[in-house]
């Protein structure tokens, strides 16, 4: 009976998740046209931030009860889901197509930080809370780029109107209740999975870097792949790209500031397997700028073979 719980309840989380997102994108990209803000803004911010929330839980709860070495694992696993697997299946339901900042600035600087975590973090085997503060002003210099990206938005566009019967607070509550569905979902979702992999003695090791990776990247999943099929392609890859930046500026950082961040020398492979995919994806949007079903079956093969280290 307990089994057969876990399975319904994995049902439900994922109900949740593909509910949680619909609401979301469409009460996003809606207060995006009303404003005139660019949908690549929107979901490089609010969409991005909104779906990293699993992993700051994730990564904030274990700072504070003591385990704070769980973070780089959780941070690294999901950016390379999010680009391999997120990335890849949604261009293969729908070719995504790229902003020309995104393929010269955010894809470029998800290398750049992603490698000197790996730095800060070889260095001493930690990231010491000098360390997260340097992420948090990266933080914080990105968010200056992005409020500079808004306004221009703001100067080259007029707001569109939407449904005046549409009110703003409609709007809103769409964004909020879209993201508690997809948080609550994804922790129902990982709960249920975990159990279930326990159940059919499955590692440890291999429950944390797959299902609790992939259970926290579910909302980025969800939201791209609805994003993607309602046309909004700018939201889709903003959704990753400004997650995969929260997720290391963010995420480490913060935690890094509570108590220092555990990174152990196994997590070097990780690293250059997160590099390896940011720098996967750039070869596949450089010069046409739109992500194909082609590239999309290539990230896909790139986890193919992550995965085959992992269970090796």
């Amino acid at each position: 009976m307990e089994i057969l719980l876990q399975f319904l309840l994995l049902i439900l989380g994922f109900v949740m998740l593909m509910k949680g997102a619909d609401w979301f994108v469409d009460g996003a990209a809606k207060i995006a046209d009303r404003f005139g803000i660019p949908q690549l803004v929107i979901g490089l911010t609010i969409v991005a931030i909104g779906t990293s929330l699993p992993e700051a839980a994730v990564s904030l709860s274990a700072a504070l009860k003591g385990s704070a070495e769980i973070t780089i694992g959780n941070v690294l696993g999901s950016n390379i889901l999010n680009i391999l697997i997120i990335l890849g299946l949604t261009a293969v339901v729908r070719a995504i197509s790229v902003q020309k900042s995104t393929v010269c600035y955010e894809i470029p600087f998800i290398i750049f930080i992603t490698a000197l975590l790996a730095v800060l973090g070889l260095w001493d085997n930690q990231v010491n809370r000098a360390e997260g503060g340097i992420l948090v002003i990266l933080l914080i210099i990105y968010l200056v780029y992005l409020l500079r990206m808004a306004r221009k938005g703001n100067a080259a566009q007029e707001a569109v109107e939407t449904d005046k019967r549409e009110a703003m607070i409609k709007l809103l509550a769409m964004v909020l209740i879209g993201v508690g569905l997809i948080v609550w979902g994804s922790d129902v979702t990982v709960d249920a999975a975990t159990k279930i992999a326990t159940f059919f003695k499955m590692s440890p090791r291999f429950i944390g870097l797959t299902i609790v990776a992939l259970g926290t990247s579910l909302p980025e999943l969800v939201t791209s792949v609805t994003a993607a099929l309602k046309g909004n392609s700018d939201i889709a890859m903003g959704n990753i790209v400004g997650s995969n930046i929260f997720n290391v500026l963010f995420v480490v950082g913060a935690t890094a500031l509570i108590t220092p961040v555990t990174y152990s020398a196994d997590f070097m492979v990780d690293s250059v397997a997160a590099v390896g995919a940011a720098a996967l994806l750039l070869l596949c949007v450089v010069g046409k700028r739109k992500l194909t079903r082609l590239g999309g079956v290539l990230l896909l093969m790139g986890y193919v073979a992550y995965f085959a280290y992992l269970i090796r």
